[in-house]
């Protein structure tokens, strides 16, 4: 008798397990903001922020970016780029920004979501970016920033991988006339890292890091809207 009662309780427990594994994507962290924000008002050019940890704490680190601005954050914490794609229309296409931003690929370098090559990271991104310009909102595809070693997965190495895929974004940014802000080289120090006095733990900028992304991804967005 106590074999269906117990395996009740099992399939209770593994069910809710499965209902938060069931939003891998996370499309429920802005589901409620999304909901309540209004229509894009006649000549706003809303900018969207897609992305990681890097961007989510953008917003966090030095707010004054974004007051008074038609921008609006999206990034989340630890993403990878088939988790931000899957996210994309509900997180981008559906708020009608006039330009999205796109910074993501270093958690796959990582493996946060487990082995990535750079091929995957670079169909990825192609993806986000296509499905952008296919609903008429303009792109700007980021650099990925440097990082000589991620402290929660030390011995990866990432060095050379980050460059390589940094190539290849700006590559295919410029064979589709997006625009590709380069925070890397403005970032980077003689190890191919984020200078110190950027980040506070070697992959994420600090205030002094943001300070320098904002006027390169804002030349950008000027740049996207203008067509160049």
């Amino acid at each position: 008798m106590k074999l269906p009662f117990l395996m009740l309780l099992s399939s209770l427990f593994l069910g809710e397990l499965s209902t938060d594994a069931q939003d891998w994507p996370n499309l429920a962290r802005y589901k409620v903001e999304n909901e309540k924000l209004a229509p894009p008002s006649p000549g706003e050019k809303r900018v969207v922020f897609i992305g990681n940890s890097i961007t989510e704490g953008w917003s966090n680190l030095h707010p004054s970016f974004f007051v008074g601005k038609p921008y609006i954050n999206r990034g989340i914490g630890g993403q990878t780029t088939p988790q931000i794609l899957v996210r994309f229309r509900a997180d981008v296409i559906n708020l009608k920004p006039s330009v999205v931003v796109i910074l993501a690929g270093t958690n796959d370098i990582a493996g946060n979501t487990g082995p990535s090559t750079l091929e995957m990271i670079e169909d990825n991104l192609s993806s986000m970016a296509e499905l952008a310009s296919s609903n008429g909102i303009k792109v700007v595809l980021s650099s990925v920033l440097p990082v000589f070693d991620y402290p929660w997965k030390p011995g990866l190495n990432p060095v050379e991988k980050i460059a390589t895929l940094n190539a290849a974004i700006k590559k295919y940014a410029e064979s589709k006339g997006f625009i590709y802000p380069d925070y890397y080289s403005a970032m980077a120090d003689e190890r191919k890292g984020l200078k110190a006095e950027l980040t506070y733990d070697g992959v994420h900028p600090n205030e002094s890091g943001y300070k320098i992304m904002e006027p390169l991804v804002e030349e950008a967005i000027v740049k996207a809207l203008a067509g160049k």
